[in-house]
């Protein structure tokens, strides 16, 4: 599964950066079986741009100009129930409850991550391959620097479970 989120592209976006971003998005999404889009796409446009490389589910973001978006999707993938929003809500682990994800995948903040929370939920988010915001700063780690990306997650026949971050190069 390829999971991108906040790509903010309208009709008046750079051609040739939109050109750029498709040719790397076929390349680190050339095995998915689907693309998960977190919000903020914007035009509809680009997710018919998306859809030609896998089948895609997206959410409606906060900027979205797309009818019949959802603001959260829910599917099952293996034993794992995937959640999809744009924005954390301000009770998360009280949502992912009510919602029974173990995995929850959003957008809106333009900083990759991965974590694991107190109350056994997986959180994703790709980040940003057009506006990225470099992740918090750590004491006694380099100043983080804002690398345009997207994740990809795997759940293979045994449940197993195998999520990267890729930067890409635009």
């Amino acid at each position: 599964m390829g999971i991108i989120s906040d790509t903010h592209i309208t009709t008046d976006y750079d051609k040739d950066k939109i050109a750029t971003l498709m040719t790397q998005l076929k390349d680190v999404f050339k095995d998915v079986d689907e693309i998960i889009h977190a919000g903020d796409i914007c035009e509809e446009f680009f997710l018919d741009m998306i859809n030609e490389i896998a089948q895609t589910r997206c959410v409606k973001g906060n900027l979205d100009n797309i009818k019949d978006l959802e603001k959260f999707v829910k599917f099952t993938v293996g034993r794992y129930n995937i959640g999809v929003i744009h924005k954390l809500p301000e009770n998360l682990e009280d949502f992912v409850r009510e919602n029974n994800v173990q995995i929850l995948i959003f957008g809106h903040t333009h900083q990759p991550l991965i974590k694991g929370t107190d109350f056994n939920i997986l959180l994703l988010n790709p980040g940003s391959p057009t506006m990225p915001k470099a992740p918090l700063e750590k004491p006694g780690f380099k100043k983080p620097l804002a690398r345009p990306s997207v994740i990809t997650l795997k759940i293979d026949e045994n449940d197993i479970l195998s999520t990267f971050i890729i930067t890409l190069k635009l």
